[in-house]
């Protein structure tokens, strides 16, 4: 009983610090976040967020919200084909009547061709972004229940980023979109994806986030005239915003991504304050892996009458791309066991596949990697211990394909999306369900 009291004590502990230092930032953040809720909750009335600033949706200019021009293949389309549309992209709920758009011409007229561009290293849409873009184009607020690794940072990304193209220029510290994220690494890949769609129209983004020197974030928000895209942890956004860095009164489109794992980390109190200085007339886009009654009243404060997408089983599943293998073997074989599975998979091809290791704890990720090392596998950990340079090297190596073996712990397990990942290896099993899916879905993932 001590040795599991002592384990689920280290576990919270790596989650703490993997996540952007939420301990630190709670205290603080309580108290102002019991003002923003009472300040802003209320009726939904007059198509208000209840968790929101009714003030600033008076005031402040309107924008525009409804994008969606459905092509005349798509408007023509029976009941019966929308199903079956749907159906085989395993689009298992969706509560608005719309037809999902399966190909990227039937969005060329709702989104500029500067922003669809974006798409043009993909073959077809996938299923979250098939069945969003038509209702976040339109102006609807959504919830999105989908696996990780399912494409849903252009689900959300396509729209927001034709909105911010109907608004004035961004200015230095007011984003016009505002994308919260539970890991620095799920940050930093979200704002890849980002970065990498808004160079063909000339959108800026930025990414907030802990463990790295504010005074160069807050740089990058005033270069270039300013940045319509922010992506950020809540702690580090926060004290943003206390040091009066960052103002969210022209926020229009928030996005809460793994909005289950920001709540299981404890960035409630973070997001209710932040989400009540935006304005209350906003878009917002929820993205979960899961649909558990604390999501659903997320959403119910945050969101004014979502659409509720659900791609797959209502429960969190891993995806039918990945083949899965279970082996149980004795604690004191896990090592050997582990070097002939390295062999088996890796040993003599080149270059070797990529293959990430996951261990359950900081010392452990840190004494399987060196283990490797000895035995000459090129190999690089990633853990929350580590200091975030050293650790942007480590997914550095592993990208390029110079360390193919990545030995990680949990803090990894959301915020990567390397593609190219051949096998996920559990050398310990993960705590919960969730993580365990969350760990396998590094491999099989979508565009």
């Amino acid at each position: 009983m001590a040795k599991e009291k002592k384990e689920k004590k280290e576990k919270k502990r790596e989650r703490e610090v993997g996540a952007d230092d939420a301990t630190a930032a709670a205290p603080s953040s309580k108290k102002a976040a019991k003002k923003s809720s009472s300040s802003h909750r209320g009726d939904i009335g007059g198509g208000l967020a209840k968790v929101g600033d009714r003030d600033l949706a008076a005031s402040a200019p309107p924008f525009k919200r409804d994008f969606y021009v459905p092509a005349s293949s798509v408007a023509a389309l029976s009941k019966s084909e929308i199903a079956e549309r749907r159906e085989s992209n395993g689009i298992e709920e969706c509560t608005l009547d719309v037809a999902p758009c399966v190909a990227f011409a039937e969005m060329k007229g709702s989104v500029p061709p500067n922003v669809l561009a974006a798409t043009s290293a993909f073959q077809r849409p996938s299923p979250i972004q098939a069945q969003s873009w038509p209702i976040v184009l339109s102006g609807r607020d959504m919830v999105g229940i989908a696996a990780t690794g399912s494409g849903k940072t252009l689900a959300f990304g396509l729209p927001a980023l034709t909105q911010i193209l109907s608004q004035p220029p961004a200015k230095p510290g007011q984003p016009i979109c505002l994308v919260l994220a539970p890991t620095r690494e799920l940050a930093q890949q979200t704002a890849r994806v980002f970065d990498e769609a808004g160079k063909s129209c000339n959108v800026r983004c930025v990414c907030v986030y802990g463990g790295a020197p504010k005074w160069e974030q807050k740089k990058q928000m005033r270069e270039g005239g300013g940045c319509a895209v922010v992506v950020a942890t809540p702690g580090r956004l926060r004290d943003f915003m206390n040091d009066g860095d960052v103002k969210l009164d022209r926020v229009t489109t928030l996005v809460l991504d793994e909005a289950d794992r920001m709540l299981d980390l404890g960035f409630e109190p973070e997001i209710r304050e932040i989400a009540g200085a935006t304005r209350a007339d906003r878009q917002t886009v929820m993205f979960s892996a899961t649909w558990p009654m604390s999501i659903q009243g997320l959403a119910s404060e945050f969101m004014r009458d979502p659409v509720k997408v659900r791609i797959g089983a209502e429960g969190l599943k891993a995806s039918h791309s990945i083949t899965q293998i279970v082996e149980v073997v004795e604690p004191n074989d896990k090592d050997s066991h582990l070097t002939r599975l390295l062999k088996k998979y890796c040993g003599g091809q080149t270059p070797t596949p990529r293959t990430l290791i996951f261990a359950l704890y900081k010392k452990e990720c840190a004494r399987v990697a060196e283990n490797l090392r000895r035995q000459n596998w090129a190999c690089v950990p990633i853990h929350g211990d580590m200091t975030q340079r050293d650790r942007e090297e480590s997914v550095a190596a592993f990208k390029d394909g110079s360390k193919p073996l990545l030995v990680a712990t949990d803090v990894a397990a959301r915020g990567l999306d390397i593609k190219g990942v051949e096998y996920v290896i559990n050398y310990t099993f993960p705590l919960t369900t969730e993580d365990y899916v969350h760990r396998i879905g590094r491999t099989g993932r979508a565009g």
